[in-house]
């Protein structure tokens, strides 16, 4: 088959530059001097442009195209996927294969290409890959030119969305290399390594190391030595294997043990790492040489006593990762995968579940390296899909081949504790569920059999009936992963199936924005569909009808030593799926305990107050700024602390204490003793309606003041049977003064991909983060490049690649990559009205002499946004505040809402005490506003009106209002007041029965009148 432009033509070779393939190891590096194309933003399918087509740019892999569009509303975006668009894309890269390669074995292997996929060398198309979170290789063979004449590689990606429920990323997003061997070589994924009986033999102070070698030889039957050369963590050779084969063009495999003695155990908190050199050796020659690391150590799941490593009982202290790396995208860094999992790591995590997908190699590398344990999941669907372009379509020739290499790419490392074969799969519930699991089980099986198989499921909130699809299946399985069971149904579950292992696949899912909050005295809250204020409460009461809260997560993990952990919906907000706002532009999750710019949330902070043994506590709400004096605050204090005492200016608050209490299988913990009223389904004992430990005990993990706020410092200090051990501090911060450049390392390798992570925080003159600062910041790099830019807000058109970001509450981040010379890379942020902020990092390594990135241009002047109305609080998708001036009586501005029940909490409809609105005024004075007031079985007329203007910096009150209120129907109240010059009017509307579901306001029409 040829494509269109692809044939490698005298003319084609000149039009791009062409690389020299100059080998000097097996692999080479394949991600330089690409180009690439978007054809379209549709997926349809189409040609590639000829070679001198003006659409074709330079890039470097990995790369993803999707990420560095804008978002935007259309038929082919959605909130799914974070309104970001797919489309067609095209790479293409020219180079040349010396004459001395002619009689190797040559192939191109790719580590993932987001998807639907197609390859072709010298217009000859070498296959068709679909799923694109699997690595694949294509031997390149006898189309490949090594007479000098250029090769033109070309792949066309074609990521028709949705073909995702979330943020996916297009393109050749994973490392490309070329891979070259001599005939007689080691397969792909050829070296499997293994420690049979290690938790017998570690008893004896040694463990066995298999290494199986799969080999072939192309030509011909070849007499072959392979030996295996064994190093410890610190590279010293500790053993060695030797074992014969004949190779021949069928891969034959050949196995040696080699004896290590002490061997140094790969665990979550020494997480060694040993070495194994496989060399195939012909007539005494080395002509194949793989290295392989791996990691000695061993676990059990146990149905009664949950998970074990090294025989050392522990709790899986996990979260779930979608691939997406913030504003990367999809594009893989090491750097970022780093900087995530140390922010999990500083949480407490021990393990991640790559959801729900196969991850990159650098994410399995560096869980190695980190010591943080996986579960590798290979589909979020079978063969039913749950997006009209997902894998469904392939799924039934494909998925055989794909789990096989999920299992391939991963099974030497030692943090993989777990295989899934799938979520939440509609498959499963069905008579072609149980065929279809029997086949992957078997799949996984046929390479590796150390580790179990599990699958996560949202379909075993109730025990299965005998001989039901869902019974079949989890007989099948080793063990299973619930998604948002309540505590009764996991006990029910554990009582039927005594032979399986339980853990939560997904827990909580309670969602939260960084820096807002909402009704701390309710379990649950509505939204705020305001636009510019769709947010949810960080009080961890924001909670889908599937979720529940992440206390309740914690104490149900908590409670049960056979339950071998959970993992929490998320470790970090990722791009797509929006719960709850389904509305343009927010285009980020609200699950995670830190967001996508990587700052943490408080969410993080409750659970690093259980999974963490170094002394902490954290106040909430981090926003001592944005109150008015006098009024009550509910202050909260998570800590790991048995004691925390509260401070204001100096004066203490008073003390409260945690109780310590011991789980039914002797486990320490620390929890309030109150009524949580967070379980419905508890219906009998001393606290009905709250969540019960088997011991009898109930309680929050949490301690609360309220606190009359006046301006100043804020202070919790937390003790341990009387002795300080940890502070946490929170500051009224005053005008915002000057930006803060603070970067995550001083030095950097000038390699052109590493990353320097740079937060960019907008400050008072005493250097107090300003929390509501939303200033937009241009950021500048010289040395270097900006490779994204961040805030951590989900609602945001913002484009993740320009060079300018505004803050949210008072934080940015920029990416900034190295270019690939020694040098300085200096960042520069600046902010109008604000002092400008620089930042040094030292870039060493590379080859001096080479140029450096371009600094990006200047941020073109943003107009200031044209006031519009606005509202505190909106509590509905069609009630926002443009309803109040369409000249539509029938539509109106409401704060109404209605939280529906959840599994645990009933539903919530609360009046709130107070909310305002606002009008954009005219030229003119402004003497008085008409308003019109729902009045019917949710809503009631407000029981007062304070109008304040705009005055430039702050709303003031205005001077002699007066109310004339409406006394017939269909009539306006009319509020008038002293007349002022302002471009905004706000009018705070007090309930007139707060805390009850009668108690709303709502507005029809509102008309801002002038005051001559």
């Amino acid at each position: 088959m040829v494509v269109a432009g692809l044939c490698a033509t005298g003319g084609t070779a000149q039009s791009a530059a062409v690389e020299q393939v100059r080998p000097a190891g097996r692999a080479v590096d394949f991600t330089g001097a690409w180009k690439f194309a978007l054809v379209n933003k549709t997926g349809e399918d189409v040609p590639q442009p000829d070679a001198q087509d003006p659409a074709w740019r330079d890039t470097r892999l990995p790369h993803d195209w999707s990420i560095g569009l804008d978002p935007v509303e259309g038929q082919h975006t959605g909130a799914g996927t974070g309104f970001l668009p797919g489309g067609l894309g095209w790479y293409r890269k020219t180079f040349t294969l010396p004459s001395s390669m002619a009689a190797k074995k040559v192939s191109i292997e790719f580590d993932g290409v987001y998807m639907d996929s197609q390859v072709y060398l010298n217009g000859v198309l070498l296959g068709h890959h679909p799923y694109g979170y699997t690595g694949f290789a294509y031997d390149l063979g006898s189309h490949a030119r090594t007479d000098g004449t250029p090769n033109v590689l070309a792949v066309k990606v074609r990521n028709q969305v949705p073909s995702s429920r979330w943020y996916s990323g297009s393109g050749i997003y994973r490392d490309v290399r070329l891979v070259v061997t001599e005939p007689a070589h080691v397969t792909r994924h050829g070296v499997q390594v293994t420690t049979p009986d290690l938790a017998d033999t570690i008893k004896s102070g040694y463990a066995t190391m298999r290494v199986a070698t799969t080999a072939v030889s192309e030509q011909g039957e070849t007499q072959a030595e392979i030996v295996s050369t064994v190093k410890d963590p610190h590279g010293r050779v500790v053993g060695r294997g030797t074992a014969r084969a004949a190779l021949a063009a069928q891969p034959s495999t050949a196995t040696t043990d080699v004896r290590i003695g002490k061997p140094a155990l790969w665990s979550v908190d020494q997480p060694n790492l040993y070495t194994v050199d496989t060399e195939i050796r012909v007539r005494g020659e080395v002509v194949d040489t793989v290295r392989t690391r791996t990691g000695v150590r061993h676990f059990s799941f146990d149905p009664d006593n949950g998970f074990s490593l090294n025989g050392v009982e522990m709790k899986l202290k996990g979260v779930n990762l979608h691939h997406d790396l913030g504003a990367l995208g999809a594009a893989v860094s090491t750097d970022a995968i780093v900087r995530q999992l140390r922010i999990m790591k500083s949480m407490g995590v021990n393990a991640v579940r790559t959801s729900h997908n196969p991850p990159s190699p650098e994410f399995v590398q560096a869980c190695d390296e980190m010591g943080i344990l996986l579960q590798v999941e290979a589909f979020d669907t079978w063969r039913a899909p749950k997006v009209r372009y997902d894998y469904g379509r392939f799924f039934d020739t494909h998925s055989s081949t794909d789990l096989r290499e999920m299992v391939h790419a991963a099974k030497n490392s030692p943090a993989v504790v777990m295989w899934s074969i799938g979520n939440e799969i509609p498959d499963s519930s069905g008579a072609a569920g149980p065929p279809i699991a029997r086949r992957l089980i078997d799949d996984v099986r046929a390479v590796d059999t150390t580790r179990p198989i599990v699958m996560g499921s949202d379909r075993y909130r109730r025990v299965p009936a005998v001989g039901s699809p869902q019974d079949q299946i989890l007989q099948m399985l080793d063990g299973l992963g619930l998604n948002y069971n309540n505590a009764s149904s996991i006990d029910e579950l554990h009582t039927r199936y005594p032979t399986k292992f339980f853990f939560e696949a997904e827990s909580s899912s309670s969602t939260s924005t960084r820096g807002y909050y909402q009704d701390p005295d309710q379990l649950n809250t509505g939204e705020n569909y305001t636009p510019g204020k769709r947010n949810t409460s960080s009080y961890d009461n924001n909670l889908e009808t599937w979720t529940y809260s992440g206390e309740y997560g914690l104490k149900k993990d908590r409670d049960r030593k056979w339950f071998a952990g959970q993992f929490l919906w998320t470790g970090i907000d990722y791009i797509g799926e929006p719960t709850p706002y389904n509305v343009f532009p927010v285009k980020s999750s609200f699950f995670g305990a830190v967001d996508t710019a990587g700052f943490a949330k408080d969410f993080y902070h409750l659970f690093r107050s259980q999974w963490s043994t170094d002394p902490m506590v954290h106040l909430l709400p981090m926003n001592w700024t944005g109150h008015k004096p006098g009024e009550p605050v509910s202050v909260w204090a998570y800590s790991n602390a048995d004691t925390v005492e509260l401070y204001l200016n100096g004066k203490s608050l008073g003390e409260q204490k945690f109780d310590t209490k011991t789980t039914t299988y002797g486990a320490r913990y620390l929890e309030t003793t109150e009524a949580t009223g967070d379980d419905k389904t508890v219906t009998t004992g001393p606290f009905p309606g709250s969540y019960t430990s088997p011991n009898s005990s109930v309680g929050k993990l949490h301690l609360t003041w309220s606190v009359p706020f006046q301006p100043g410092r804020l202070v919790a200090v937390a003790k341990r049977g009387g002795v300080v051990v940890a502070r946490d501090e929170v500051r009224t911060a005053g005008e915002p003064h000057a930006i803060k450049l603070t970067p995550d390392r001083r030095v950097t390798k000038a390699d052109g991909k590493s990353l320097t992570f740079v937060t960019a925080e907008v400050v008072d003159r005493a250097g107090v983060v300003v929390p509501d600062a939303d200033d937009l910041i241009s950021f500048q790099v010289r040395g270097g490049s900006l490779a994204g830019l961040d805030n951590g807000r989900q609602e945001s058109a913002e484009n993740y690649q320009a060079s300018s970001r505004t803050a949210f509450n008072g934080k940015a981040l920029a990416m900034v990559r190295s270019g690939q010379s020694p040098s300085a890379i200096t960042v520069t942020a600046r902010a109008s009205g604000l002092r400008t902020a620089t930042a040094m990092v030292a870039a060493i390594g590379g080859r001096p002499g080479r140029t450096a990135a371009a600094a990006e241009p200047a941020q073109e002047p943003v107009a200031a946004p044209v006031p519009t109305a606005d509202a505190s609080y909106s509590g509905a998708r069609t009630t926002i505040p443009a309803a109040m001036l369409d000249g539509n009586p029938s539509t109106y501005w409401s704060n109404y809402y209605l939280k529906r029940a959840t599994g645990l909490l009933p539903a919530v409809s609360r009046a709130h005490a107070t909310d305002w609105v606002s009008l954009p005024a005219g030229e003119e004075p402004t003497g008085s506003v008409q308003m019109s007031f729902l009045t019917d079985a949710s809503h009631a007329r407000p029981a007062s009106i304070a109008v304040s203007y705009w005055n430039g910096r702050e709303f003031v009150p205005v001077r002699d209002s007066r109310i004339e209120w409406a006394t017939e129907p269909g009539k306006p109240t009319s509020i008038r007041f002293a007349p002022v010059r302002s471009d905004r009017i706000r009018l705070e509307l007090t309930s007139s029965a707060p805390g009850t579901a009668q108690g709303f306001l709502g507005v029809s029409e509102a008309t801002v009148c002038s005051g001559r």
